[in-house]
């Protein structure tokens, strides 16, 4: 018997019961093995996408970013130039984006003229902000708003290895939005 398999059989008699024999059935050669202790993966966030999609090409350059926004906060008027995928880990985001009619849509509002999609998405919610459509993301909540984003299509200076996920933008006028 190899060491690995003693070791294997006994921390099945110390543990006992089905995790002992995991173990065990991963220390038999042939068998499936688990991960070696350096090799971890920690869930950061979940969520459901609610709608949207980004084309993702191979060899673009991808970042993934912690979001914390406080109660009353803001992002600013904003853009990403890949687009992003957004999940709400906890607490909660209202996006604000001004879309502009077209001359189907309202005769009311008239051609050209705009409105403001307001959005709240929840902790267990995904959503994606479009290539280059800007936008404004307030937490309107009363508790800390952390979210994780990935953002495809990063463009990137080799030289200092600065990304540039973001763009800001100027309040959009005439602004239909209530922020």
């Amino acid at each position: 018997m190899n060491t690995l398999t003693r070791r294997a059989m006994r921390l099945a008699v110390m543990t006992m019961g089905l995790v002992g024999l995991f173990v065990i059935v991963n220390a038999v050669p042939g068998a499936a093995t688990l991960a070696s202790p350096g090799f971890t993966s920690v869930r950061l966030g979940h969520g459901t996408l609610s709608q949207g999609s980004l084309s993702v090409k191979p060899g673009l350059q991808i970042v993934v970013a912690k979001i914390t926004i406080q109660p009353g906060e803001s992002s600013g008027w904003h853009s990403h130039p890949g687009g992003a995928i957004v999940v709400i880990q906890e607490g909660q985001i209202t996006t604000y984006q001004v879309v502009k009619n077209n001359d189907d849509e309202n005769e009311d509002r008239g051609a050209g003229s705009s409105r403001c999609v307001i959005t709240t998405y929840t902790a267990g919610q995904a959503f994606v902000e479009r290539p280059g459509d800007p936008l404004i993301a307030v937490n309107n909540g009363s508790t800390v708003t952390t979210n994780y984003a990935t953002f495809p299509g990063v463009p990137w200076d080799p030289k200092t290895g600065n990304t540039f996920q973001r763009t800001d933008q100027p309040k959009p006028s005439p602004d239909p939005c209530p922020v």
